[in-house]
């Protein structure tokens, strides 16, 4: 049986272990001439590997294969729906023509135990999918087979062992610690600056020692600090409007940018337009915003939405522009059509430019929020900025600053995690660089 399958297309990359425990599920069947092994519509439940005899293997019409009509002889595999996603019964009748001895393997158990070794068990799907469109002419929407699920095991996730390792090489590296001097040599400055020096551009600063007392402090003098509810609210506040704004310039930025880059007519028309509204300065649409939106939270949205939104575009039009024409006209050359192309090759291989442009995304987005507080907002961090100006309360104005970078930086460090996780492959190649 082990020669068998090792003759057999699906399992001819399989090892030697992995092939001794598949033919332990094989059961030897005989047939007689003219026996009908399944007719369609029959429930799907095994697959077949021919021994020795022939078989006439005809799919119904509404397959639309192109052969529908086949006569199998040894080492050739039928009974192949049982492993397919959509079509859980016969796609075609089976009839011996010669007497026919055949290994018969239950399609779920033949599943679960290529569950137990993914990674061959992808290779074998794939093979199977390959053989179906290839030599049983099927179309590809047919071939589509069941997934093979992966047990999450610690050990096998493989994104998480991936971003510890680059974790690990970071820590190993100078830079965290370069950063930490950085952090120090920045705080220095301020505090000799303005407390010790009394540098004349900075003399009238508030100093380090004071922004962190009044910023710890449950009793603060002017009224904010991590004690005071309001200071969350203020947060939650600027989080909600970036959320709603990133959320909406993903979701319109990501298929414009797609579009733009891969439609040189929809190019003509529409780029024009979108470079002529990109430059314009954030402040500069306050006016129109007030005007469209009557409801202050909408303008403030509205704002933080528009630079985001062009970042996100033009970034993910770069991102299809970079990818090779040489991987466009492979898949043409291998029969793949305009949209399997677009979901195949354009969408991943923009991925990394539009992930980068979701991270200049969320950072433009804090940029314009804060503009937009300061015009029209109620609550939130540059309304807090802006009030503590105009009522001389410097140490809100630096503490609300702060916050806003760290709240800015841990939002752009999720996009980021959130593209290592749907990019694993550019994940691995970092991590095996050393980066």
């Amino acid at each position: 049986m082990l020669d068998i399958l090792k003759k057999t297309m699906p399992f001819q990359v399989v090892s030697e272990a992995m092939l001794s425990r598949i033919a332990e599920l094989g059961q030897r069947v005989s047939y007689d001439k003219g026996a009908v092994i399944y007719d369609a519509g029959d429930g799907a439940g095994d697959v077949y590997i021919i021994v020795s005899g022939k078989i006439e293997h005809t799919l119904e019409p509404g397959v639309n294969a192109r052969r529908p009509v086949q006569l199998l002889a040894a080492g050739d595999v039928f009974g192949w729906a049982a492993l397919l996603e959509k079509f859980p019964h016969r796609l075609a009748k089976a009839v011996v023509t010669e007497p026919a001895e055949i290994i018969r393997i239950n399609g779920d158990d033949l599943l679960r135990l290529l569950e137990s070794d993914p990674d061959s068990g992808d290779v074998v799907m794939s093979r199977f999918a390959t053989m179906i469109t290839r030599d049983f002419t099927v179309p590809d929407l047919i071939a589509q087979m069941r997934a093979v699920h992966r047990k999450t095991h610690s050990q096998d996730i493989q994104g998480m062992n991936l971003t510890m390792y680059r974790m690990s090489l970071w820590l190993k590296s100078p830079r965290p610690y370069l950063m930490l001097i950085g952090f120090a040599l920045f705080l220095g400055f301020w505090y000799l600056a303005v407390e010790v020096w009394k540098l004349p551009r900075f003399s009238q600063m508030p100093g380090l020692t004071v922004v962190i007392k009044e910023w710890l402090n449950p009793n603060p003098v002017y009224g904010l600090s991590i004690y005071t509810g309001e200071y969350y609210q203020h947060i939650w506040s600027s989080i909600w409007r970036v959320t709603q704004a990133f959320v909406l310039a993903t979701l319109l930025g990501v298929p414009l940018g797609l579009f733009l880059g891969w439609s040189r007519k929809f190019k003509e028309f529409v780029f024009p337009v979108f470079e002529t509204l990109r430059p314009i300065p954030i402040l500069a649409w306050v006016p129109l915003a007030i005007v469209m939106f009557i409801a202050t939270e909408s303008a403030v949205i509205f704002l933080t939405f528009l630079a985001s939104f062009f970042a996100t575009a033009l970034n993910t039009m770069l991102g299809v522009e970079s990818i090779e024409e040489s991987y466009v006209r492979a898949a043409y050359c291998l029969g793949a059509k305009r949209r399997q192309v677009f979901i195949h090759i354009i969408i991943p291989g923009a991925l990394p430019f539009i992930f980068t442009g979701l991270q200049i995304s969320i950072g433009v987005s804090w940029f314009s929020l804060v503009a937009a507080e300061m015009v029209s907002g109620q609550f939130g961090l540059g309304y807090v900025i802006n009030t503590s100006y105009t009522m001389v309360r410097y140490p809100t104005i630096v503490i609300g600053m702060i916050t806003l970078g760290i709240v800015g930086y841990v939002t752009s460090a999720a996009v980021r995690i959130l593209g290592d996780y749907m990019m694993q492959w550019r994940v691995r190649e970092l991590a095996l660089g050393g980066q």
